[in-house]
């Protein structure tokens, strides 16, 4: 007997109806739901078996402190004993300030730098200096220099937002064509349409890809900041109290928050890139 080989055309059929369903809407919602899936049970196995210390995400679902937090996001007892909501609100407030001081600061600088060649070469090794300082390092000098929580926790956001949109802008600034100088200088427009007509439209995806980087970051800095910081409430804050407590199921479904709102501002960038600065 002679062993039958699939055909070709089966197998050609089945690779076209895979890359039809990755180019479906479909997959997009299908294929994370069973990434998220996978991880949960993986982390269910492991901490059922004993191998991480964790409570698994069914005992976070049924622990009656991590339950309440998740059904009374709202709750409010005193500035530090409120709902994670709250909490994260609080923390985002002082995200879109520093974050929008980097933003305006960090496009200026940028522009100025990308654009004067004296300038750059005189502050660039300044920018890529202080950009190598953690975050977390300059919680203590914040505090030193301000005295108070709040104006520190801000200063950390911005100094840590502010490079990538600094460093990315410039980069945009400097790779604009050749010929669109080359034109400008041609027909003499003025500077301020220079400004509106070539550069910024050149600059913009370089400038989007900062604040992306940026978004990010600011997140990050203010949950480490929240934490180093007694007494500033925040999801940060709440971490560190819940890990003081031992309430581990509390500081996961507050992991949850971080990441989804990470998340969340990463995807509202984009969405605003997508609206001023669609790619060609």
């Amino acid at each position: 007997m002679t062993a039958t080989v699939p055909s070709r055309s089966k197998a050609t059929s089945s690779s076209a109806s895979l890359q039809s369903f990755l180019n479906s809407p479909a997959a997009n919602i299908v294929l994370p739901i069973l990434g998220l899936l996978g991880f949960l049970t993986i982390w269910q196995i492991l901490s059922s078996v004993g191998l991480i210390a964790l409570p698994g995400p069914i005992q976070v679902l049924t622990d009656e402190r991590s339950r309440y937090l998740i059904l009374n996001p709202l709750y409010y007892n005193t500035d530090l004993d409120q709902g994670l909501l709250r909490h994260t609100f609080m923390s985002l407030g002082r995200v879109l300030k520093g974050y929008g001081a980097a933003a305006i600061i960090g496009i200026g600088l940028g522009i100025l730098v990308g654009s004067n060649k004296v300038m750059d070469k005189a502050l660039d090794p300044l920018f890529q200096f202080l950009r190598m300082v953690a975050p977390l390092a300059w919680v203590p000098i914040a505090l030193a220099a301000l005295q108070q929580n709040e104006p520190a926790a801000l200063f950390v956001i911005f100094i840590t937002s502010i490079w990538p949109i600094l460093i990315n802008t410039a980069v945009g600034v400097r790779e604009i064509p050749q010929d669109y100088k080359n034109v400008a200088r041609v027909l003499q427009i003025s500077r301020v349409k220079y400004f509106f007509k070539v550069l910024l439209p050149s600059a913009l995806p370089y400038i989007f890809t900062g604040l992306r980087i940026a978004i990010g970051l600011a997140w990050l800095a203010i949950i480490a900041a929240e934490i180093v910081m007694s007494g500033v409430p925040g999801i940060g804050f709440f971490i560190w109290d819940a890990y003081q407590q031992n309430y581990v199921t509390e500081i996961i479904v507050a992991v949850v928050y971080i990441g989804a709102v990470g998340l969340a501002l990463d995807r509202l960038v984009a969405y605003i890139q997508r609206l001023i600065a669609p790619v060609q």
